[in-house]
């Protein structure tokens, strides 16, 4: 199993930003990219499953199972059911199904590394004025803190997902492995790249433009 493919950030195109149930920015990977970055990795080999499903008055939830090279991983995934504006009918049972299932597998995948990045992510929170003026940290039950003033966030804000998959793309285009990629990042800053502040990352992405440390 590789690993190094399996948890490779995904490109800043790659990342898509939605609103979360309490009305939250998060950023997530479409279920065709995950499904890519599977293929990739495991060259196509790999099952995956629904097990279960249940229909509730608002959502869809369902049990899916990811399998591939022998190691299994189970999640829940759920979509919100779709309803019609008129007359409250629901518009597409199957296709809620559906958006379930991705959600599902895209969990399996978290599980095996798939996208894990984004679920560590620190993003600035704007203001009226379109500027930061805090850190936004998203936790893996989705939900996004900003308690961090100014001052401390240009600091000691971590890393976001854009940066690091800056870095790594930047790195990629030079030839560098994952491993040198952290190695280097261990070289400047004694911080492997996920643990960066955020000056720091732009610190790297610079070392790397300019063609630094060949």
């Amino acid at each position: 199993m590789n690993r190094e493919i399996l948890e490779r950030p995904f490109a800043p195109e790659q990342i898509k930003r939605r609103h979360g149930t309490n009305g939250d920015e998060l950023d997530y990977i479409e279920g065709c990219a995950v499904i890519q970055r599977l293929n990739e990795c495991f060259d196509s080999e790999w099952i995956f499953e629904i097990q279960e499903h249940r229909v509730f008055d608002d959502e869809v939830v369902v049990l899916g199972k990811l399998t591939a090279q022998g190691v299994s991983k189970s999640q829940f995934g759920k979509s919100r059911i779709t309803r019609s504006k008129k007359d409250n009918s629901i518009v597409s049972l199957g296709d809620d199904l559906k958006a379930a299932a991705t959600d599902c597998l895209k969990k399996c995948a978290t599980l095996f590394g798939v996208g894990l990045h984004l679920y560590f992510e620190v993003t600035e929170a704007p203001n009226g004025n379109g500027h930061g003026n805090g850190n936004s940290f998203i936790h893996g039950n989705g939900q996004q803190h900003s308690e961090i003033p100014e001052a401390t966030a240009v600091d000691s804000g971590r890393i976001t997902a854009r940066q690091l998959s800056a870095i790594f793309s930047l790195a990629k285009s030079r030839g560098w492995s994952n491993n040198q990629v952290r190695d280097f990042a261990q070289e400047m800053f004694g911080k492997v790249p996920d643990f960066l502040s955020k000056r720091e990352a732009s610190a790297v992405i610079q070392h790397l433009q300019e063609g630094h440390h060949d």
